[in-house]
């Protein structure tokens, strides 16, 4: 039996409600749940991550747009649904894509674009770093991104104050703290599950290695503050509301929970936060997570070690490329319908092909697909090259060709968990 709009009503009113926002990697999302958690409003902004001058980013402007925009979706959708002015929430959380190299100087200005997980320049980095620490460091990670740029001989090194990821970035501009969730931090530095912080002796090897560079910067200074599922991690400030709310309404000193990755996410939304539960992520890219009982024999650069929203140790297979080439083929198709004078919805468009795939063969008739719009470290492909091939003898048609994309999507995956 669902609740009356009334009783909803009346949370929105006293604020007995939370606010998450999640920045994934082709939209940003904002969901509003009641004081029984069910989900009551959201709004959502479309944004897409652009290749410049080699390096796959997203502005600062990008980032507040959209979140402003998103956030004021949200509004219309509870002034729409309800007839009510949001001025109240009783708690707000942050999610975004993890990893990556948002790094800044001593007054807070962003050093260089920020660079995000996709990127695949950090070969040379992630492999000393998982020689140094004899654990697997994938490019993606933010210490694989700062020990390129200091291999790199980059200037802007030597006046790096602060490093995070963009979870942890909107959350600073909210409230001030520079804190990160458990979950995420495990993919900027290792994590010590017997702690729940940075792993201290290798965080020891890592500032060793350093010391003849003289850098003015200890790496234990850069890093976030980590916080565990529940911990306090700041109040919506001020300067904070008016970043996330424009027309003025939300009110600020709403708690904040650790900014977490989007990893902490899909384990929490599947409840698979448990030892011995697992999930799969798929969207533009695709991860597999399994929590573990016990830490990992031996190094397998396929398997990265990442941890729950509490600090259990996870491990997961993460490949830079699933939807994108994939999504691209059904834009194709929806271009060419609509040349014919047919209008579609999204939904429908890839209900339909996915169910067509249902008919191909089961070797997709001999039709062969490389998902690859950017680098595949799992398969150790450096730059995206999308591929589609077939011999004279294949069997082309519109399943074979939907199932081949499909399982082209999460070969990466089966191969890095094999």
């Amino acid at each position: 039996m669902g609740r009356s709009a009334e009783e909803i009503k009346k949370d929105i009113e006293s604020g007995n409600t939370a606010l998450g926002i999640e920045f994934g990697s082709t939209r940003i999302k904002a969901v509003l749940t009641d004081g029984t958690t069910a989900p009551i409003a959201q709004g959502s902004y479309e944004w897409e991550n652009r290749l410049e001058n080699g390096i796959w980013t997203y502005s600062l402007e990008d980032i507040w747009k959209g979140l402003k925009d998103c956030y004021a979706d949200l509004a219309v959708d509870v002034k729409k649904q309800y007839g009510l002015t949001l001025k109240k929430v009783g708690a707000m959380g942050v999610s975004a894509m993890m990893h990556g190299y948002m790094a800044f100087d001593a007054d807070g200005k962003l050093l260089v674009p920020f660079r995000t997980w996709r990127n695949t320049m950090t070969a040379e980095a992630a492999r000393r770093l998982t020689d140094l620490f004899n654990y697997n460091i994938p490019q993606r990670w933010s210490i694989a991104h700062l020990y390129q740029a200091v291999i790199n001989g980059e200037e802007h090194v030597s006046r790096v104050h602060f490093l995070t990821t963009l979870a942890g970035y909107v959350h600073w501009k909210l409230t001030g703290k520079q804190v990160l969730g458990v979950g995420d931090a495990s993919g900027m530095f290792p994590i010590d599950p017997a702690t729940g912080q940075y792993d201290a002796e290798m965080l020891d090897k890592f500032e060793e290695m350093m010391v003849p560079k003289g850098y003015p910067w200890k790496l234990r200074d850069l890093l976030p503050e980590v916080l565990s599922a529940g911990d306090e991690a700041g109040t919506l400030t001020e300067e904070g509301a008016k970043l996330l709310d424009e027309s003025g309404n939300l009110e600020a000193g709403i708690p904040l929970c650790p900014p977490e990755g989007d990893a902490g996410t899909g384990m929490t939304a599947t409840n698979s936060v448990a030892v011995r539960t697992g999930n799969v992520s798929a969207g533009t890219s695709v991860f597999a997570m399994v929590v573990l009982e016990k830490t990992l024999e031996t190094v397998h650069q396929e398997i990265d070690m990442v941890t729950t929203p509490d600090g259990h140790l996870v491990g997961m297979v993460h490949c830079n490329n699933c939807t994108s080439d994939l999504n691209a083929w059904v834009g194709l198709f929806e271009e060419f319908y609509e040349l014919m004078g047919q209008k579609t919805d999204r939904n429908t468009l890839f209900g339909t092909l996915y169910r067509k795939a249902l008919e191909g063969d089961e070797d997709c008739g001999g039709l062969m697909s490389y998902c690859y719009l950017s680098g595949e470290p799992i398969t150790d492909f450096e730059e995206g090259r999308p591929l589609f091939m077939r011999r004279p003898d294949s069997k082309l048609g519109l399943a074979n060709f939907m199932r081949t994309h499909l399982y082209s999507s999460l070969a990466t995956l089966k191969y890095g968990l094999d």
